[in-house]
């Protein structure tokens, strides 16, 4: 306990103080008995002094009592110095509608001093406080501020808890893209702010330290793949957005990966971000975790948990976990020393002296033990030891086996002070781990029960259908990229009847014919035999006598590859056709019976499909629309692999094809091109047909969209060699297509013409 200050010289230094609070009175003397204790004299004066300034503002108590509490610590490391730069901030606030702010930012101080601690690192933090207050405080006039920042507060809070997962300066980028964002929108300022909104989560990842699992997430697939034979797709959990995560008692909890259950979404849990530790790098821990959560999808059983304690199933899990990370290190070897890094081992010293149970700890040792035989004084567990490595030697052992002996491992381990309910938990988290949710079944749920994480609700996926892609989308306001805002599902097109095509292709006999004869102008001339073939279109009579001759000679069967082919030569191209399929497709085309603009984009796909097939190019064809980012619906109408003539189902697909909701077209864009870029081809085509302007029911800025499918056009064009163009039917479409597309951009002003139309533009694309 500190010694009491000597009563004159506390009367002097409250007489310095100057304050008529009653709340202030209550706490004097314990806040002046702290700060003698770690400040010298001059700095107690300036230090009072400041705070009796404080109390002079009309703002209450607060911030006098916020300085009081806060100001003493930080000025034992940072000296008198840091008045100042405090002082500042606070007439900045105070000169301006936020000064009922003054008192949070003062609370905050020492979460940011702890977390970047040093004066010029208050001072930058104070610089952004005071940009923050400039650019969101509300102005009715137009000139000098009139209502608070609605933004502020909220920030202030935060910014501690951010701190501790950002830099100082991914603080600021993060701040200055809210600031863009939603500068003059209150409701959407608060939310960034708070952290509420998914674009401020977005942003804020992208300025996280450590390793992005998104950064990594192909090069982990491709490795779950190859070494451990399991398709899983990888889905990052928050970690920065934890409650208590920075502070408190739950610092020391971090998120564990987990296999997703029925009725949550599909995939493996990750934490979204991960840092190098005790000298292993985030990607191998990344490797590490995907390699436990195989081996338990591979040789783990679930149990029927009702019956099990809590110790007992703590026991199991401890087991469990060691078996499967012993099958790990049986079968990558390579990983053994990344382990054994990352296990703790917690020492069992003072846990019962603070009143602890050491459960916790006894089986963090326990594991060690199991996997590298580290024991040192708990000899009275080296049986089960033993028999842990001996059921490993001949096989993997079994969930049950494990089980066994973990219940007799609690039987003749347990102590009294296991049933207490503060729990050690210090240095006992192996960072590799899941949480072994997927261990337990459960007859009958009890509110004790812990509940599966869930994530936003989204669209579900097409049945059988590959899981969402995200996409980033251009903000105009910000001029950046919005990280993962768009979702695609890809879907396939259902099947409607291929005779459709067949009839609307003999309708359109004569528009046909003409294209046949612009066909056989452009065709490769130049044509490759190609000899010793199993199937082709002559007989080659030499290599039929020799495949005779050599059949009789050895006895062995006659050689079948006795025919030669022709192969043309002179275009390599790949092609891919983007049907916009939003509701306005559906629209009537005046001047014709009873035909609609997806009717005729149905007659031109089969005509420019018939017209692909005959040049020998690779096509694919598929359409898209949109109902919110959150749901961008692409569908799979011909793929690459599949001929147009021979295969009945792509016609079928195109006959299927249904218009609805809205056009966001840079995402289908971005994941067309995804998938064309794949392609081996010496040009990249993707054609893209549409009957209007990019937008969607939730954009509200009429250029929005149309400037991120620009920018899809160009990311396109520079990074992966594709080439685009549009094939408009609007007769307005100049204005906002060029603005896409620049050059690369025709627009049929008579939709009735488009059946002959698109065929001609693809040829004269490619001629």
């Amino acid at each position: 306990m500190n010694p009491p200050v000597p009563a004159l010289r506390l009367e002097a230094l409250r007489q310095r103080l100057d304050s008529r609070f009653a709340e202030v009175q209550a706490v004097f003397e314990d806040h002046v008995t702290h700060a003698v204790q770690c400040l010298p004299a001059s700095d107690i004066d300036a230090w009072l002094d400041f705070c009796a300034g404080l109390g002079r503002l009309g703002r209450g108590p607060e911030p006098l009592l916020a300085g009081m509490d806060v100001l003493p610590a930080l000025m034992q490391h940072q000296g008198s110095a840091l008045l100042p730069t405090v002082a500042d901030t606070v007439a900045v606030l105070q000169k301006s509608p936020n000064g009922r702010a003054i008192a949070p930012y003062l609370q905050s101080l020492p979460g940011v001093a702890r977390r970047w601690p040093g004066l010029a690192a208050l001072q930058v933090y104070g610089q952004w406080v005071q940009r923050l207050v400039q650019a969101t405080s509300v102005s009715i006039h137009g000139r000098h501020a009139t209502e608070p920042s609605p933004s502020l507060i909220d920030f202030l809070e935060h910014a501690p808890r951010l701190l501790s997962q950002v830099p100082l300066a991914g603080l600021g980028r993060w701040m200055e893209v809210g600031i863009r964002l939603h500068g003059r929108h209150p409701q959407r300022q608060r939310a960034y702010f708070s952290l509420q909104s998914e674009d401020s989560r977005a942003v804020l990842q992208r300025e996280r330290r450590g390793l992005l699992l998104m950064d990594v997430q192909t090069r982990l697939t491709l490795g779950l793949r190859a070494l451990w034979a399991l398709e899983a797709q990888l889905v990052p959990m928050p970690v920065a957005l934890q409650e208590g995560a920075a502070e408190g008692p739950l610092a020391a909890a971090p998120l564990q990966p987990y296999m997703a259950q029925e009725g949550d979404l599909l995939g493996l849990r990750l934490p979204e971000v991960l840092e190098d530790q005790a000298g292993v790098p985030a990607l191998l821990a990344y490797r590490l975790m995907l390699a436990h959560l195989a081996q338990h999808r591979r040789a783990s059983s679930p149990l029927v948990a009702d019956n099990w304690s809590p110790l007992q199933r703590l026991a199991v899990e401890c087991f469990e976990d060691a078996r499967m990370d012993a099958l790990v290190i049986r079968q990558a070897p390579g990983l053994q020393d990344a382990m054994r890094r990352l296990h703790p081992w917690p020492s069992l010293d003072g846990i019962d002296a603070q009143g602890q149970s050491s459960l916790r700890v006894r089986l963090t040792r326990l594991s060690r033990a199991l996997l590298w035989g580290d024991l040192e004084a708990d000899a009275e567990q080296a049986g089960f030891i033993t028999r842990f490595q001996a059921a490993l030697v001949q096989g993997s052992s079994s969930t049950r086996e494990m089980a066994e002996l973990a219940l007799a491992w609690a039987a003749r381990t347990r102590q009294q002070s296991d049933q207490r309910a503060a729990v050690c938990f210090a240095d006992t988290h192996v960072p590799w781990r899941d949480d072994n949710r997927h261990l337990w079944t459960f007859i009958e749920d009890g509110d004790e029960e812990d509940q599966p994480q869930r994530t936003r609700p989204q669209a579900a996926p097409q049945e059988g259908g590959l899981p969402p892609r995200h996409y980033p989308e251009w903000d105009p306001s910000s001029q950046q990229m919005r990280p993962d805002w768009a979702c695609v599902f890809d879907g396939l097109q259902p099947a409607g009847d291929a005779t459709q095509i067949d009839r609307l292709l003999a309708e359109h006999g004569a528009t046909s014919r003409h294209l046949q004869r612009l066909l056989d102008a452009l065709k490769p001339q130049d044509r490759q035999r190609l000899r010793q073939q199993a199937q082709g279109t002559e007989l080659d009579v030499d290599a039929a006598l020799r495949a005779l001759i050599n059949a009789r000679a050895s006895g062995q069967a006659v050689d079948e590859r006795v025919y030669t082919s022709h192969h043309p030569q002179g275009r390599d191209m790949a092609v891919l056709l983007l049907l916009d399929l939003s509701a306005s497709v559906n629209d009537a085309v005046p001047g014709t019976e009873g035909q609609t603009v997806l009717s005729l984009t149905r007659v031109a796909v089969a005509l420019l499909a018939q017209a692909i097939q005959t040049l020998g190019d690779q096509l694919a064809i598929a359409g898209f629309h949109s109902n919110t980012r959150h749901e961008v619906r692409y569908w799979h109408i011909k793929g690459f692999g599949e001929h147009w003539e021979r295969d009945a189902l792509p016609k079928a697909r195109l006959a299927g094809v249904q218009a609805a909701y809205s056009t966001r077209m840079g995402a289908a864009l971005r994941h067309a091109g995804h998938l064309l870029s794949g392609r081996k081809a010496d040009k990249r085509l993707l054609l893209i047909l549409t009957d209007g302007q990019p937008a969607d029911v939730d954009s509200d800025h009429p250029m929005a969209l149309i400037d991120d499918a620009a920018q899809a056009v160009r990311a396109l064009r520079d990074e992966c060699g594709i080439y685009t163009h549009c094939v408009s039917v609007d007769a307005k479409a100049d204005g906002y297509v060029q603005r896409i597309f620049g050059a690369r951009y025709s627009v049929i002003d008579r939709v009735a013409q488009l059946p002959q139309r698109l065929p001609e533009i693809f040829m004269a694309l490619t001629r």
